[in-house]
């Protein structure tokens, strides 16, 4: 699966880390919900954090078709739920 972060680049992501990150999702969307910014925050940073940690970034030049976009490290949690759709930011 191809991950991109907004501003920041692709990464190659193995579909065996889906299940986890989408547990991150969860967290986001109900601290979306909730109206949580602080916590908003933080599961959106650990969600990003996990992508490179779990990703091979795919060299700069390379224009790969992205399966999913994720906001950028400073989008805000107005900017992200315009983003969400009804299965959250990463496809289960």
């Amino acid at each position: 699966m191809i991950v991109r972060i907004m501003g920041e680049g692709q990464v190659r992501l193995a579909g065996s880390h889906v299940a986890e990150l989408n547990k991150l999702d969860d967290e986001l969307a109900a601290e979306m919900d909730s109206g949580d910014e602080a916590g908003f925050r933080r599961t959106l940073h650990a969600l990003l954090e996990a992508v490179r940690e779990f990703g091979e970034p795919l060299p700069d030049d390379s224009l790969e078709p992205s399966e999913l976009i994720l906001p950028a490290p400073d989008a805000t949690l107005e900017e992200v739920r315009e983003m969400l759709s009804e299965d959250g930011l990463i496809p289960g």
